[in-house]
């Protein structure tokens, strides 16, 4: 499809919106105090008076010209959700999953758009915020769903007012504030697979102006499987996760608070399973069960993620407030991953990675009659680092990877919104971003099984592969423009036109032998996209609907390509792939006819197609344009979920019913398509039943998730051969499981 007929096809779907809507739009104005509505829009995404903070200022939901989703924690705990990953369930165009090999390091997709490799150094496409906090790195981010408000997803570049890394949209993992009275909570769950969770809450107010609180939450799980090598669990989990926080609001003008969380994860490794025979040795045989292993590389791993942040509020006047976030994070990773899912060390690979960040923001807010908007400072100082061999058993080989990238970011930027009248708005942004970036790189073979940095003292150096250091600066200008036409209260039709970019950087798998120009980093990666919408409550509101349409114009996106290369194991580069266009829509309906029953509908439809895609073939020197044998990985072309829930009132409480099915197309794990790895589409359903009693202060709930058992896979690697143990290996989303949990506030 030309980029002119898709551009007329988003400009038609656009007129046929507001065709379809503007019969609504001069219906009587609402009744504000409708209480099926009130209700639902505690719970649902699709609600009218949802207060966000998307444009970092506190917002209704309908007049934010973003396309964004947002879910609150009570809905997604009362859905039996392990954690942030059941969101891609919910959200249009969302893919959000536990990565290869991992249990806690988070892959992030939306509209096409992300990064699946986690290696130190390279950078998300979709950002992770806790509060208002920046998370660098993906290890670490699966979060578990306790004491938290609300998630909200921001869909499209945030490059204006998040910026670099923004370039897919934002996941905002919103927390509850303390507020100034005592409550408390405990909740206990049991269920498939020896399931047990344990999470309590407590806040504790020492004045009217000061309170502290805290939080901790610990999960148990036995493995969907066994590693049938070594007897451990597969699949299984073991975290264990805290919270605390204090605040102090010593005038009504001023607010403190400093919070600190730490996650550690003892969870086994996760080693897939094998999807192809190596010829006809029964070691390398599939398992009977898609969540068994054999792999031998040993069951240890280990993660552990903190941090510290201090968030002040002033309010210099009725209009002005000065906002503050400084922020402090660390983790580090031991792993293990075991390719060829043997007992033998065919291909295997233990690892290590470390990282810091500092980040300092500075905002001055302004919320005037007819003009309100940000303007801020931002700085991150970060360092990722790591280690990991490449052992290649058939040859008694070890390719030793290490390296660090520093990161130094500066940023300023602004987004203002001006009413021209009651009914048309106006919002235009900007920021400027610099990244300075210095990369070590260090590659070297060792005759022996492990080096000497994983234990193997008697390993023989061999051929140094590479060994650099070397610094780039790269800086970007990013605007955001939008217009709103509100023409009656609950009603908001708007078209946007923003940018966003992805830094670039340093390939810490980059082999100077095979590829010498990889000294030289890789290019950022930069996206322009349009998007119309429409948000707005009807029919007395009892229904919400969230419509939205985009194109975007994405170019040198940065690609991860990996390749068998023996003797020394495996080869990387980054290739700046080139050009793409990407369209289409979003549909989020909620309707709620009466208190006793709702209903939502979630679609979304993604067309990514790659113009150019250069990069190199064969060993050759010069690029080759293969975009017709590309495609976009973990982007499938429909997702959609619908639900409804049931509720009457029983033996003094609420009695709530809620069914729901959710699909998603075809997909392929990598951009190039690989049958025995990509995932045909498939659905999922799911149902929980709680009752609360009528002060809220109980909860007995049932929440069965997957319950067609259906098998799908979440990634995957391809290493495909006789040498390398003909390593095609899947990894799994979880079975069919069913949790009973009791909750208690007081």
């Amino acid at each position: 499809m030309s980029r002119l007929y898709a551009a007329h096809t988003l400009l038609n779907a656009g007129v046929a919106i507001a065709a379809l809507i503007a019969p609504l739009s001069i219906a009587p104005a609402f009744a504000q105090d409708a209480p099926a509505a009130e209700e639902a829009q505690i719970d649902e995404p699709a609600s009218g008076d949802i207060v966000v903070t998307a444009r970092r200022r506190e917002e209704n939901l309908i007049n934010v010209p973003i396309a964004m989703s947002v879910v609150s924690g009570d809905s997604l705990v009362k859905s039996g959700a392990a954690d942030i990953t059941a969101l891609q369930d919910r959200t249009p165009n969302l893919t959000l999953q536990i990565a290869r090999g991992s249990n806690s390091t988070l892959i992030a997709f939306s509209r096409g758009v992300g990064q699946q490799d986690p290696l130190w150094g390279f950078e998300p496409g979709v950002a992770l915020y806790i509060d208002d906090v920046y998370v660098a790195r993906p290890q670490g981010a699966v979060l578990d769903i306790f004491d938290v408000e609300r998630v909200e997803v921001l869909r499209g570049p945030q490059g204006t007012l998040y910026g670099r890394n923004t370039i897919g949209g934002a996941v905002k993992y919103v927390t509850r504030k303390l507020g100034n009275e005592f409550h408390a909570s405990a909740r206990a769950s049991y269920g498939s697979y020896n399931q047990l969770d344990l999470v309590g809450q407590v806040t504790l107010p020492i004045s009217d102006t000061f309170s502290v609180g805290a939080a901790i939450a610990r999960y148990k799980r036995d493995g969907y499987g066994k590693n049938l090598t070594t007897g451990a669990e597969q699949y299984d989990k073991d975290v264990i996760a805290a919270r605390v926080s204090a605040e102090f609001t010593p005038t009504e003008n001023m607010f403190f608070r400093v919070a600190g969380d730490r996650i550690l994860d003892r969870s086994n490794p996760r080693h897939g399973t094998r999807l192809l025979p190596n010829g006809t040795d029964p070691i390398y045989a599939p398992t009977a069960s898609v969540y068994d292993t054999r792999a031998g590389i040993g069951d240890r791993n280990r993660v552990k993620t903190q941090g510290v942040s201090a968030t002040g509020e002033i309010g210099l006047t009725d209009a002005l407030t000065f906002k503050t976030i400084s922020a402090w994070r660390e983790g580090h990773t031991d792993t293990l991953i075991d390719f060829d899912n043997t007992a033998l060390p065919t291909l295997d690979v233990p690892a290590e990675y470390d990282d810091r960040q500092f980040t300092q923001e500075l905002q001055l807010l302004y919320q005037g009659d007819r003009i309100q908007g940000v303007a801020g400072l931002y700085y991150l100082d970060g360092r990722a680092s790591g280690a990991f061999d490449t052992v290649v058993g058939l040859f008694n080989l070890t390719t030793l990877t290490s390296g660090t990238v520093r990161t130094k970011s500066y940023a300023a930027f602004g987004d203002m919104s001006f009413d021209l009248t009651d009914q048309f708005k106006i919002s235009v942004g900007a920021r400027y971003t610099k990244d300075d970036k210095t990369g070590t790189v260090f590659r070297r073979n060792y005759t022996g099984i492990r080096s000497p940095y994983f234990g193997n003292a008697a390993a023989v150096p061999g051929l140094l592969r590479t060994d650099y250091t070397n610094s780039r600066s790269f800086e970007k200008f990013t605007p955001r423009v939008s217009v709103s036409y509100a023409p009656r209260a609950d009603l908001n039709f708007y078209a946007s036109y923003g940018q966003g970019f992805k830094s670039g950087g340093f390939d810490m798998r980059g082999d100077a032998i095979f590829t010498p120009t990889t000294v030289n980093g890789y290019e950022p990666e930069t996206i322009d996209s349009w998007e119309i919408g429409m948000k707005g409550a009807f029919l007395d509101r009892t229904l919400f609907v969230n419509l939205a349409g985009f194109m975007s114009k994405y170019k040198n996106q940065q690609v991860t390509i990996q390749v068998p290369a023996l003797p020394s194991g495996i080869a990387s580069f980054v290739d700046n792939a080139g050009k793409a266009d990407i369209y289409g829509f979003e549909i989020e309906t909620r309707m709620v006819p009466s208190r006793h029953f709702s209903a939502g509908l979630v679609v979304g439809y993604t067309h990514a197609d790659y113009k150019e895609f250069l990069t190199f073939i064969g060993g050759g020197t010069t690029p080759v344009d293969v975009a017709n044998q590309r495609v976009f990985q973990n982007t499938p072309k429909w997702t959609a979920n619908v639900s409804a829930t049931w509720s009457e009132d029983v033996a003094g409480g609420t009695l709530a019913l809620t069914p729901a099915v959710s699909l998603r197309s075809d997909l392929s794990m990598f951009e190039i398509p690989t049958p025995a790895l990509d995932q045909d589409g498939y659905v999922l359903v799911e149902a929980s039943l709680n009752w609360t009693s009528g002060d809220g202060r109980y909860r007995i709930g049932v929440a069965g998730r997957n319950l067609t058992d259906t098998r799908y896979r979440v990634g995957g690697y391809n290493f495909p051969g006789a040498t390398t143990g003909n390593s095609v290996i899947g990894y799994y989303g979880p079975p069919r499981t069913v949790t009973g949990t009791v909750e208690v506030k007081f």
